[in-house]
């Protein structure tokens, strides 16, 4: 089996979201996706990755996420580049899954539940508008998600304050106020739904701390991203000063930037965003990691479908997955035009696609749209740090081989 052919697809009804396609010479096409500047990690695909592996063999998955990590990481990996590489691995697990006949999670060793927990993200399309709802009556908004079974959401009560601060300072009135919808809620409804809160990494430290203690009085379920993960050092600082547990987060790209924060105890709850954080192949290694720790992991999402599919795989696969990031205003109101079948939720659980590889494809008319833009790369060529070579031309090479256990 060769890879023949990557597609990249975007549309401009939701410019941020980016699928590829990998076609094979056995007709098998598997499905990836990512989010975040579709142009930036097409030009990524089509420059330096789809030409430099057309012609393998797509069930090569370590060796091709080797070899592409190979080719970024000497300018510097952690943004399209691995955007790029986190959506080409999804595909060519759907492929290896279509092509075993089983779902992903049974590649990755099979199912340790059926079904996984999820919590709302407040979000906004179409009809439902759980922004507006939110401001208007949080007490109304969480007790609709619990009407649908879900019992766990996550909020974002200080964004404005932060967003107005600059993330710099914050009063004991500021907080009091911001809080306001945290407090109506809790005295409504008590514990039929835990909340989580994220600080968008908006806050220096300093306000930070006060905001979490502030907080620990409504048994905040966990606080995410309150100060950008870039010092593990001040993420204990923070965790010191709450009983809270601190979740980190999103932002992290691979199981290097994982890896301290983990391993020192600064994310207690684990957050990679599949999608851009490496793929299916390297969340499963950033979950086992996280498990060595016995630390919980809740997989991030507020993207696309594809991305709530491949962590259903994780989710079901890996024993310390505790809750599964969701969007109802999205997999109620968009996911629908882009992908069959749509995600099977219900009664606040997200259960396991008995589909092969996957479970979802592309629909049709995604590519009659008027606003989609599709690029395409059909042919292989050589590349090294100097450029794309013709193929047969002698050239050193500085990456890893192609082939895995080829010499250089």
């Amino acid at each position: 089996m060769k890879i023949t052919k990557i597609e990249t697809i975007h549309v401009d009804e939701f410019w941020h979201v980016m699928w590829v396609r990998v076609h094979t010479d056995t007709g098998h096409i598997g499905l990836g996706e990512t989010w975040y500047l579709p142009r930036a990690v097409s030009s990524v695909i089509h420059e330096i990755y789809a030409p430099s592996i057309i012609g393998q063999d797509p069930m090569n998955r370590e060796g091709i996420w080797a070899y592409l990590f190979g080719m970024a990481e000497g300018f510097g990996y952690a943004g399209a580049e691995f955007r790029a590489l986190s959506a080409l691995d999804i595909a060519l697990w759907d492929i290896a899954g279509q092509v075993a006949g089983q779902p992903i999670y049974n590649m990755l060793g099979g199912k340790v539940r059926d079904k996984v927990r999820i919590y709302n993200t407040i979000g906004s399309y179409g009809d439902i508008q759980d922004d507006e709802f939110e401001r208007r009556d949080p007490v109304g908004l969480a007790q609709s998600l619990i009407d649908e079974g879900i019992t766990v959401m996550k909020a974002y009560y200080l964004a404005e304050t932060g967003q107005e601060t600059g993330g710099n300072f914050i009063s004991a009135r500021q907080i009091k106020d911001a809080l306001k919808p945290l407090e109506k809620q809790r005295k409504a409804l008590g514990d039929q739904i835990e909340i989580a809160h994220d600080g968008g990494g908006l806050w220096q430290l300093a306000p930070a701390m006060r905001i979490v203690k502030a907080m620990e009085q409504y048994d905040i379920f966990w606080q995410e991203e309150m100060i950008r993960p870039v010092n593990v050092e001040t993420h204990l600082k923070l965790a010191a000063e709450t009983s809270t547990p601190i979740c980190a987060a999103e932002r992290l790209f691979s199981k290097w930037h994982f890896r301290d924060f983990i391993e020192k105890g600064a994310a207690e709850i684990v957050m990679p965003d599949l999608i851009w954080t490496g793929g299916i192949t390297e969340t499963k290694k950033i979950a086992t990691l996280a498990e060595t720790y016995q630390t919980p992991v809740a997989p991030h999402d507020w993207t696309g479908p594809v991305n709530v599919f491949a962590c259903s795989h994780i989710s079901m696969s890996c024993p310390n997955v505790i809750v599964q990031e969701t969007n109802r205003a999205y997999y109620r109101g968009w996911y629908d035009k882009f992908v069959e079948p749509n995600l099977d939720i219900r009664d606040g659980y997200l259960y396991a696609t008995e589909e092969p590889g996957l479970g979802t494809r592309l629909k049709a008319e995604v590519f009659d749209r008027p606003d989609v833009h599709v690029e395409v790369t059909d042919e292989g060529r050589d590349w090294n740090w100097a450029g794309f070579v013709d193929p047969g031309q002698k050239i050193a090479h500085y990456y890893q081989p192609k082939v895995p256990g080829q010499g250089l």
